[in-house]
């Protein structure tokens, strides 16, 4: 590389694309979550309950990537707006259990025409963003590493 490919130019800025590419999906996502009362990290929860309930705190956490001083106050909002149930689990008292309630579960069926909405917008076949995905994981997990290695 010469010394001008090294100054940090916006158009090679892979943060910016990723950062862009965020914004955009979320902006997708809004219009059709709006109707439910969800923002988009409450569907994301609902859609870790729907795969799999109960849930504790911490798999929800680990599953998406977040703090559980960020996740409980909005799992405390949707416990308030009847979507899901937060209780102690009785074998650990430290471990609280995230369930659906009815009203939860029923939001499920709009669940595949907000995923086939988001797959329209992306202008991909299935294919096409599975293998995306697999290579933006694959990317996540390089960037982890190379930031708890220093």
């Amino acid at each position: 590389m010469d010394d001008k490919t090294m100054q940090p130019l916006l158009q090679h800025m892979l943060c910016l694309d990723l950062y862009a590419a965020n914004q955009a999906v979320h902006r997708v996502y809004k219009p059709l979550l709006a109707p439910l009362g969800l923002t988009y990290l409450q569907y994301l929860v609902m859609v870790g309950l729907w795969e799999r309930d109960p849930l504790s705190v911490s798999e929800i956490g680990t599953r998406l990537g977040l703090e559980s001083n960020t996740l409980t106050p909005m799992l405390k909002r949707m416990e308030a707006a009847g979507l899901i149930t937060r209780r102690r689990d009785p074998g650990d008292e430290r471990r609280v259990n995230i369930s659906l309630t009815a009203e939860g579960d029923k939001m499920r069926a709009a669940a595949g025409e907000i995923q086939r909405c988001l797959m329209e917008a992306t202008g991909r076949s299935e294919a096409e963003l599975l293998r995306f995905q697999e290579d933006l994981r694959g990317l996540i997990g390089n960037v982890k590493r190379a930031a708890e290695d220093g």
